[in-house]
């Protein structure tokens, strides 16, 4: 039986609910950061190197892209709430087998199935977010998830440093299986179905075609994509670089990456407020071509540098990140802009196909680790360079009117 379709007011009206979203966006972050702390004591643990624990974020981060892949068309077919709930359910029985684990091989296994779940729960919000809102209003809100949203990198290495030190690695999985099954309660109490009633039901495959023959569509993916794969170039590469390179401990490692989110806050809260003025994807582009200028600074600084000082390379690191608050929000708005009753699609095929470069970056960077920061910083300043030269060619021409 369908769900009654809300209407544009109802997110206002349901109490908390950016904070719901954010939450439940929170996953992947909380995910992916809590343990970077505790990668030396795991590898220790499971007589592995560090290099090897590194690589279960590419794995996680593969397994999010399937999920979300998955995850798309399911939610725009049989609607959001059972989405999430799936998805909530296979993150929770991934968290709990994780925490059994006595090599790396099962370590990245059911990191994968931690994955698939997350990325099935995650691929939700910005489509909730378009059964509600749309153009500025809708990057806008996405904005406001952000600045929540960003507390979970920011606090997610601190909890695990200090989990770390008052019992074991694994019960930092322990906290996410909690956090995971406290959402699920919020979300069967708090949040209604949102997805728009539709007239006729395509499958999942007509559905990604309906976003892949889009130009501008592909234009605002390869953005997302090369963004994401320089977001994760540095958060894989962050532990050797920080803790390694540069001789942080397990408690400092997390004040300097979470220096980074203070900076993405300040981005995004920019971004809120220069949308009444201008295009979202106007400052898209503002976000990326300063990340450019950014990113070959850090590359030449790696590469002729000598010995490196950690004075000059956080900053530089931090603007690089930040700009992640004007690149995020505005292409997953133009993104889904496009597609009103397939936002669940759009949004899966942005997401899956960012983390799957993420994956990418992330394994190119452990295979060129030379023990410097040098193979961090090129991939990044790659990614950078490519994400607004592939959209601009794309997006030639006439902008379009809202597709499907």
């Amino acid at each position: 039986m369908e769900s009654k379709v809300l209407s544009n007011d109802v997110g206002l009206a349901i109490p908390g609910f950016v904070f719901i979203l954010a939450a439940l966006t929170a996953l992947a972050p909380l995910a992916t950061d809590a343990y970077l702390p505790a990668m030396p004591t795991m590898a220790l643990e499971l007589g592995r190197t560090i290099t090897d624990v590194e690589l279960s974020i590419s794995f996680f981060l593969a397994g999010f892209s399937i999920g979300q892949l998955v995850g798309g068309p399911f939610s725009d077919h049989f609607g959001r709430r059972t989405g999430i709930f799936l998805g909530l359910s296979l993150f929770i029985l991934g968290s709990l087998a994780i925490t059994f684990t006595s090599s790396i091989e099962w370590l990245w296994g059911f990191r994968v199935v931690q994955a698939l779940g997350g990325g099935i729960t995650v691929v939700n919000t910005p489509a909730i977010v378009r059964d509600l809102h749309s153009g500025r209003e809708s990057a806008r809100t996405l904005s406001r998830m952000a600045m929540i949203l960003m507390m979970a990198p920011l606090l997610a290495p601190v909890l695990g440093s200090f989990v770390l030190q008052t019992f074991n690695w694994q019960m930092i999985f322990i906290l996410l299986l909690i956090y995971g099954c406290l959402l699920g309660a919020v979300i069967y109490r708090a949040l209604p179905e949102t997805r728009k009633l539709q007239s006729s039901r395509p499958n999942a495959i007509r559905r990604y075609w309906m976003v892949m023959r889009n130009r501008h569509a592909l234009g605002y993916l390869f953005s997302a994509c090369f963004g994401y794969g320089s977001l994760f170039a540095f958060i894989t590469g962050s532990p050797s670089a920080y803790m390694g390179y540069f001789g942080l401990s397990e408690s400092t490692y997390p004040l300097a990456f979470g220096a980074n989110v203070f900076a993405l806050l300040l981005l995004n809260k920019i971004n809120i407020r220069l949308l009444a003025n201008h295009a979202p994807r106007t400052l898209l582009l503002a976000g990326q071509l300063i990340q450019i200028v950014t990113g070959a600074l850090l590359f030449g600084y790696a590469y002729y540098g000598g010995e490196l000082q950690i004075l000059v390379f956080v900053p530089l690191v931090m603007l690089f990140f930040g700009c992640h608050g004007l690149v995020s929000a505005n292409s997953m708005a133009g993104m889904t802009d496009l597609f009103p009753t397939n936002s669940a699609t759009a949004t899966a095929l942005m997401g899956a196909c960012g983390f799957a470069f993420g994956a990418l970056s992330g394994s190119l960077v452990g295979l060129l680790y030379d023990g410097t920061p040098l193979p961090m910083t090129l991939v990044m300043f790659a990614c950078a360079l490519l994400a607004p030269t592939i959209r601009l060619l794309l997006q030639m021409g006439p902008q379009p009117q809202t597709a499907q």
